[in-house]
């Protein structure tokens, strides 16, 4: 029997056009419908994608702001970042968010989620936080039951977000868990 070489780190500033690959994949599953307004718009291709993440890797706004990478073998497959949360409800001293969760479409239910679900919550209570939020999208039933499946709860929070045009608006609603 032979198993996967697994695990899950920080992330590295040359991890950056990996992450901005499986983000983008992840967005055209997700958005398919908006995706050419965005990209468009924001005139995002993947090597500008890639330099905003190197960027973003290389000067965090804060120390508790993190990247974290799901890996199978040396590929990534997977990120999450984790911070202080930014609702306007929250106390930033106690309150941490999972800012964004992806796994790469080619690698779902593989367990790559529930590891990085569990570095992020991790390095959240390590910060301190006693207390953590996500937005996920109405729509996307199975990154919901995955998180409820895990002890998260819809907190009766809900947002719209909308495009610069104002052409496409993604619904969401906020989760929330205890860090201990």
């Amino acid at each position: 029997m032979t198993t996967a070489d697994v695990s899950v780190r920080v992330a590295w500033s040359q991890d950056a056009a990996a992450i901005a690959a499986v983000q983008l994949r992840a967005w055209e599953r997700r958005y398919d419908a908006l995706l050419p307004s965005l990209l468009a718009e924001r005139g995002l291709d993947p090597e500008t994608h890639a330099a905003a993440w190197q960027a973003s890797l290389t000067r965090p706004p804060e120390a508790r702001h993190r990247a974290l990478v799901a890996l199978e073998r040396v590929r990534v497959v997977g990120f999450a970042l984790t911070g202080p949360a930014t609702d306007p409800d929250a106390d930033p001293a106690v309150d941490g968010e999972i800012g964004e969760f992806t796994i790469d479409p080619g690698h779902l239910r593989q367990g790559h989620g529930s590891r990085l679900l569990q570095a992020a919550v991790d390095t959240l209570l390590a910060d301190g936080f006693t207390r953590v939020t996500t937005w996920v999208d109405s729509t996307d039933d199975a990154l919901r039951a995955f998180l409820t499946s895990a002890g998260w709860d819809a907190d009766g929070a809900t947002r719209e977000l909308a495009d610069e045009t104002g052409a496409g608006t993604v619904k969401q609603v906020r989760l929330h868990t205890a860090t201990a």
